[in-house]
């Protein structure tokens, strides 16, 4: 969770502090808008050529590039190869079901049916769906994807109520019913708890809409094994400190005015200050690779920035529970966690194929977290689990990158393929 240390007591502040950070935003975006008008000005082939000039407009260009939005991305998938012929098809974006925190996601591919439907539970920390993106391609090859596609809190009318950790569950189970039985869901990172917790409630209950299998990637679910910075830190404090200095109130001029919020600019500054030096390379990198005409490799440091800095903001009690349930009281290992009041039980899952994954060199996840669900479902035959160690990845290699594509990916697809 975050890292970021700030200072208020009074809930007066904590709105002040969400003001502040807008004040500072529109006065950046003004100075980015005299920015982008210079670099179009200086662009002129004869000034270019001026090493000063040169220099300064790359100097803009960085400037630009740290530019923090709230609004998401687009997932940029508009054809993938798959079929048999495995011949380039379009993709669209449908919107399956829409609900006030959140909507589900089908990137439906032209003229190909028949595959495994496949729900990916993308992470709500912060960031937006689409950090999913090299996740969700790849799967698109074998699969009829469909993705969680989280809502920013703060553009939520108060009117919608509260979205904690059992609104969460409770999404994933109607998402699930709206795809239909027979479908396979993959949880990546943080929503592992509440994918795990779904899948417990629909096998009690006997919902037809089950999943076949259940995928669980890089996430907490008994965050006291080898306990990583992130751990120690959601153990470090209180829970009244996470709710006096963690979370603000959003301001009038947004529709969720007055719902109170963990600012995903909070957050940011988390993940900003986890790996600084890194981040201060980069755009070192960004400004050397402007200054010396390198496109291709400028426009990927570019790429990968405006979605880092795509933010969102987490409701507050969903950003509260989660903190005490999963890190602090560690309710699902130790058998606590309830769901609409009801306990969970973990037991209840006798059908669902379980496919575990965690990475060598994770620091958020550690080995032996995300493989606790082995255990503690126990209902579920030996010859229906698996789990998978990736070596040489940290946790975000675990789903995108080379290791994911040729080696993570291929064990996901089995295991799919294997439960149809």
């Amino acid at each position: 969770m975050g890292h970021f240390i700030a200072h208020a007591n009074a809930n007066g502040i904590l709105l002040m502090k969400y003001q502040t950070y807008q004040a500072h935003s529109d006065l950046m975006a003004n100075m980015r808008v005299f920015t982008q008008a210079a670099v179009k000005t200086m662009s002129n082939p004869w000034l270019i050529k001026q090493p000063g000039i040169r220099k300064l407009t790359a100097a803009y260009q960085v400037f630009a590039s740290t530019a923090v939005t709230h609004t998401r991305p687009d997932f940029g998938i508009a054809t993938i190869l798959a079929g048999a012929s495995d011949q380039p098809v379009t993709v669209h974006e449908v919107i399956a079901h829409h609900a006030p925190f959140g909507k589900l996601l089908h990137l439906k591919k032209e003229g190909i049916s028949g595959q495994p439907r496949v729900l990916i539970v993308a992470p709500m920390s912060g960031h937006f769906a689409t950090l999913l993106r090299e996740t969700a391609r790849s799967m698109l090859a074998d699969h009829d994807v469909y993705i969680t596609d989280w809502h920013n809190a703060r553009d939520v009318p108060m009117a919608a109520g509260r979205f904690g950790l059992d609104e969460y569950a409770e999404y994933l189970i109607t998402f699930l019913e709206v795809m239909g039985p027979g479908s396979h869901m993959v949880a990546i990172c943080q929503p592992c708890v509440a994918a795990l917790v779904a899948t417990a409630i629909m096998a009690e209950d006997g919902n037809p809409a089950q999943p076949r299998s259940l995928t669980l990637m890089a996430g907490p679910i008994d965050t006291r094994i080898n306990p990583t910075k992130v751990n120690e830190l959601a153990t470090s404090k209180p829970m009244q400190w996470f709710e006096q200095n963690l979370i603000s109130t959003v301001p009038q001029r947004h529709l969720g005015a007055g719902r109170r919020v963990y600012p995903g600019f909070l957050q940011l500054s988390a993940f900003m200050g986890m790996n600084l030096e890194r981040h201060v390379n980069s755009f070192k990198g960004l400004y050397q690779q402007l200054l010396d005409g390198d496109l291709e490799k400028a426009n990927t440091t570019r790429a990968f920035y405006e979605e880092y800095f795509a933010v969102l903001d987490l409701t507050a009690e969903f950003y509260l529970e989660t903190i005490r349930d999963v890190f602090q009281e560690y309710a699902l290992p130790l058998g606590t966690m309830k769901w609409r009041e009801r306990l969970v039980n973990l037991a209840a899952i006798k059908h669902t194929a379980l496919l575990t994954i965690e990475g060598e060199h994770d620091d958020i996840c550690a080995i032996g977290q995300t493989v606790a669900a082995q255990e503690l479902c126990s209902s579920i035959p030996a010859y229906m689990k698996q789990h998978y160690m990736q070596t040489g990845v940290g946790h975000y290699g675990v789903f995108s990158g080379r290791r994911w594509n040729r080696e993570v990916y291929p064990v996901v697809r089995e295991m799919i393929q294997a439960s149809q």
